[in-house]
């Protein structure tokens, strides 16, 4: 074997990486720990390796070849081993971690580094599963330790191949607490952190709805979560958002506002249809006369929909026509289908101001309501006028000589 072994290839320059990313230091390895070595040499009985810095290694020819003593690899090639122990400066390897002292030994160094490593669940326990490890050892998984929700059945576990961190090593291995959660969440987050490079605001994103609350519902766009506020979920009015949206329902939507310090992104998903102020002029042309339903009273006005997502004002002057008011709702009611004029439409402020078809202002509020009429809904507009009539009077008698 010793002649074999003054036989064996030195090996390049190349090895100096792999001294690098097995990170050998001094030549020292623990008994069960991997590295990654070259093939350097093929002979009878042994596989003789390079791991770089000077370290060499052999391997029992048997590991690798078949029931015809054929094998797969090639000098040159790279493989995993793991060292079992060293022999007058001759170190021994193997592929396989067996059992007893090489296989506690390998596991303590993953417990000790928190490497990641692979287990079979094998059968449900009290508190947990019993999972089978390389080496044949094995170990313990609490249920809480066994992925981020509990959603499973725990029956549905038994058989797969999952990864592990050790979380806690006692009694020389033989007591080894495992966690396969905190390998979920790692990598959760590393993917939250990919996906977050990704994002801009402007940007169509999927999401599914997950959460539905009063004020919008939450969207998970691919591992993060952003808010869909109520108004922000059609350009008409949603009173009821159980209506719009259901859990589990995937949909297209804008980014709107990011802030990834915060963890905050707003979503849009009336950003994505067509925005009924684009054709405002062609559809209400100032002038023109339509129908519509009052939604909102105000201490200045009552706003009637025009149609989805446009809503003109009455100001409050359009309302009193010789009669002292002090609100709108004096004179008119939420939820009253009304036939009102145009008057004037201010596009990039998206404002229409309307007056009632079946008024006629006296000059006095005419003055007035032109004063105030881009004060931006906000002033209230106070004129003292004496009364003839109510509003519904008027109103169904204007309607009245209409139909004769």
């Amino acid at each position: 074997m010793n002649d074999e072994k003054a036989n064996k290839s030195s090996g390049d320059d190349s090895f100096a990486e792999l001294f690098e990313k097995t990170q050998l230091r001094d030549n020292y390895l623990e008994p069960g720990q991997k590295v990654e070595a070259v093939i350097v040499k093929i002979t009878r009985d042994w596989i003789f390796l390079d791991l770089g810095g000077k370290t060499e290694g052999y391997l029992d020819r048997k590991e690798l070849a078949d029931e015809e003593d054929n094998i797969s690899i090639k000098e040159g090639d790279r493989i995993v081993v793991y060292f079992v122990s060293s022999r007058d400066s001759e170190k021994l390897f193997t592929t396989k971690i067996g059992v007893g002292d090489s296989a506690r030994n390998y596991m303590k160094e993953v417990w000790q580094n928190g490497i990641p490593i692979e287990g079979i669940v094998d059968r449900e326990v009290k508190g947990g599963f019993e999972i089978n490890l390389i080496g044949g050892m094995r170990g313990f998984c609490p249920y809480s330790q066994v992925g981020q929700h509990r959603s499973e059945k725990e029956k549905d576990y038994i058989g797969r191949r999952m990864s592990f961190r050790i979380i806690e090593y006692g009694n020389q291995g033989r007591s080894i607490v495992l966690s396969s959660r905190v390998i979920q969440e790692e990598q959760k987050k590393n993917d939250e952190e990919a996906l977050k490079a990704t994002l801009r605001e402007g940007m169509i994103v999927t999401g599914t709805v997950v959460s539905i609350k009063d004020f919008g519902a939450f969207l998970d766009i691919g591992g993060i979560e952003g808010l869909l506020p109520i108004f922000e979920i059609e350009w008409d009015r949603v009173e009821d958002i159980h209506d719009h949206l259901f859990i589990g329902q995937e949909l297209n939507v804008a980014i709107t506002s990011l802030d990834l310090r915060k963890n905050r992104i707003r979503l849009s998903l009336k950003a994505t249809l067509s925005d009924p102020w684009d054709d405002i002029w062609a559809k209400y042309p100032e002038g023109s006369y339509h129908t519509g339903t009052i939604v909102t009273l105000t201490e200045f006005g009552a706003f009637v929909k025009l149609g989805p997502g446009v809503d003109g004002l009455i100001h409050i002057s359009k309302l009193r026509w010789g009669k002292r008011i002090t609100h709108p709702r004096d004179v008119v009611e939420k939820g009253q289908l009304i036939e009102v004029k145009v008057d004037k439409i201010e596009k990039e402020q998206k404002k229409i101001y309307l007056s009632i078809v079946t008024i006629e202002l006296q000059e006095d509020d005419t003055r007035t309501y032109e004063k105030d009429s881009n004060a931006d809904y906000r002033k209230y507009i106070e004129n003292s006028t004496t009364s003839i009539g109510s509003l519904g009077e008027i109103m169904k008698k204007k309607m009245e000589r209409r139909r004769g």
